[in-house]
């Protein structure tokens, strides 16, 4: 693929673009912020809601919408609005609830919806990197939490319920949902037909670019579909081997620039 040919960049956050320590280093930061004069979108697509995405977005002085919450949403930040929502409805995510409680009382609920975080108990450990930078908007009763389409639905316990109670769920509520345990002591539950893929499309699209001209990079199973989408797909050497599965290139480690040695082998960075 030739430089002139790649207009949009799609870069995943955790595990891909952020290093061990969260961070991105400086000569990556400075190559994906001279992209967009160079007529290249640079779109993060992060499992992440907006306000764990915010920082980063602006040390890479975007101006662009992003994928939020695995494609669940697509997050306009200038504007800080939505502009395509695939939430869950209410009903189904108080079944899911009551399913995981009536398994394990103990079991922590968390629920986003759009760029907000309830829960119905004090968080007792932060279950995943945005918990540990934010504190929740709110702590309801269950029944007010569920009186409205719920973005992602997350599940906070110890290791072992979780993995007793994944499959009782997956049993129950699948097709209708993607049940994802990315995190040591998080369950992510979204709607089944949210993905970074459909989102990448639709963001794509919206800038009049084709299949053809994106390329993707991505380290975690929910980057699989993305990775598929795109005329050319990266994974990082740190990804899940699904991932480098469906790969036309393994880049190095997110400790080690793969970010930018990507952007370099297509001619998209000195």
């Amino acid at each position: 693929m030739e430089p002139r040919d790649i207009r949009l960049v799609a870069v995943d956050l955790d595990g891909t673009l952020l290093d061990s320590e969260k961070r991105i280093d400086a000569a990556t930061a400075e190559a994906l912020r001279a992209l967009p004069g160079r007529g290249v979108q640079v779109v993060i697509a992060s499992a992440r809601p907006p306000r764990g995405v915010r920082a980063i977005y602006q040390q890479l002085g975007l101006n662009n919408w992003q994928i939020n919450y695995n494609g669940a949403l697509i997050w306009d930040e200038p504007a800080r609005k939505a502009v395509f929502h695939r939430p869950m409805p209410p009903r189904l995510v108080r079944q899911i609830i009551d399913t995981a409680r009536d398994q394990f009382d103990e079991v922590e609920v968390h629920a986003e919806v759009l760029d907000r975080w309830f829960t119905d108990r004090p968080v007792s450990v932060p279950c995943n990197e945005t918990a540990r930078l934010f504190a929740p908007d709110g702590i309801f009763p269950v029944s007010e939490i569920c009186s409205v389409p719920v973005t992602k639905l997350m599940l906070a316990a110890e290791t072992q319920m979780l993995l007793r109670l994944e499959p009782i769920l997956y049993r129950k509520f699948s097709p209708t949902v993607t049940i994802v345990s990315s995190e040591v002591r998080l369950m992510q539950i979204m709607d089944s037909k949210a993905s970074k893929a459909i989102a990448l499309r639709k963001l794509a699209a919206h800038h009049g670019i084709r299949q053809n001209q994106v390329l993707a990079i991505g380290d975690a199973p929910n980057d699989v579909g993305m990775l598929q989408y795109a005329a050319v797909g990266v994974a990082m050497e740190n990804a899940a081997q699904v991932v480098k599965d469906v790969a036309d290139w393994i880049a190095p480690a997110n400790d080690r620039q793969g970010v930018l040695a990507t952007l370099r082998k297509f001619g998209l960075a000195e």
